[in-house]
């Protein structure tokens, strides 16, 4: 899992991680962080967050937009060991052709949504502030970090078509401060809806049958064993052509989960388009370990996709394949 999190990481970076594109309402998932936010930074360390009325929305990955919050929180609180106070402040923003030139920042001038974590911490030094963004890059005792929160926050901004800019002076605290793009009302992007994550399901509770597609014998046989386990059954394809003989003669198939890359000329994708004309109703959910394939243009996830990125656990395996099942995905 260590080592899934730290290429996860990389491909952030280097802004190839699919995103999952959503209308995300800012204020509301900083809202939805509270506890999360309280859990992991202490008891010693205020929160505060200032939410501005009135907040344009933004088309990101709602996912990665809480993890670049936690990466943060943490940092913060790391700086600040005896505690202090920690804000996130929301607002909309115009960025002008003057200060993108100033800046040198990637994004084009407009309308944004500024998302700004600040502490009042040790803060840093212009030369360490200068690196921070670099991958591997840390001031942590060795153990301590990976070096690859900040530059994970920096691909993810940047990925998002924003822009990322550091605030820090020795003992007056650090301030980060996100950009990213205003949506526009007219742009076709599916909403965000705040899904509360199923229970584990239990040996035996489901009995729905499953047709996996997959060519990977060691992958196959964790599949198939822990989905046996919760009581689904499982029908096995190693091909697409394979897996449209099995659709037509098992009629009782409630979802297709199926690899995005196969062997035989057919992709998962182009499987998944031969099955919705079989059985239009029929679920899909996508494997793969591969950020450039046929479900995932220009980095971000199609809008009628259900994706599993590989490496996956049992547990979050069992509680995918339920959302699908049950319709509670996006």
């Amino acid at each position: 899992m260590r080592a899934a999190t730290l290429v996860q990481r990389l491909l952030t970076f280097s802004r190839q991680h699919p995103q999952e594109v959503k209308a995300v309402d800012i204020n509301r998932l900083v809202g939805e962080m509270s506890e999360l936010l309280h859990r992991s930074i202490g008891e010693t360390v205020v929160v505060e967050t200032v939410l501005a009325s009135g907040l344009w929305k933004t088309a990101i990955d709602p996912n990665q937009l809480e993890n670049a919050i936690l990466n943060l929180a943490v940092n913060a609180r790391d700086s600040m060991p005896k505690g202090g106070r920690l804000t996130i402040e929301t607002s909309n923003a115009y960025l002008d052709e003057a200060y993108v030139n100033r800046s040198g920042a990637e994004a084009k001038p407009g309308q944004f949504i500024l998302v700004a974590v600040s502490d009042t911490g040790e803060g840093m030094p212009p030369e360490v502030r200068d690196k921070a963004f670099e991958p591997f890059f840390t001031t942590k005792a060795a153990g301590a970090g990976s070096g690859l929160g900040l530059s994970m926050v920096y691909g993810f901004v940047k990925q998002s078509n924003g822009h990322v800019q550091i605030y820090s002076e020795l003992g007056q605290g650090t301030a980060i401060k996100m950009y990213f793009p205003r949506l526009s009302d007219a742009a076709p992007v599916p909403a965000w809806e705040v899904a509360e994550a199923p229970a584990m399901p239990r040996s035996g509770e489901h009995n729905e049958c499953i047709l996996l597609v997959e060519d990977d014998e060691d992958v196959s046989r964790f599949v198939i064993d822990a989905l046996s386990d919760i009581g689904y059954r499982v029908e096995h394809a190693a091909t697409a052509a394979r897996a449209l003989e099995i659709l037509k003669s098992v009629p009782q198939i409630a979802l297709l989960f199926t690899d995005v890359i196969l062997p035989g000329g057919m992709n998962g994708r182009e499987l998944a388009n031969e099955v919705k004309k079989l059985r239009p109703e029929l679920p899909v959910l996508f494997a793969t370990g591969y950020t450039r394939n046929a479900i995932i243009h220009h980095g971000r996830l199609d809008t009628d996709v259900d994706l599993l990125t590989k490496p996956f656990t049992t547990e979050a395996l069992a509680r995918k394949v339920r959302q699908v099942l049950d319709g509670k995905t996006g």
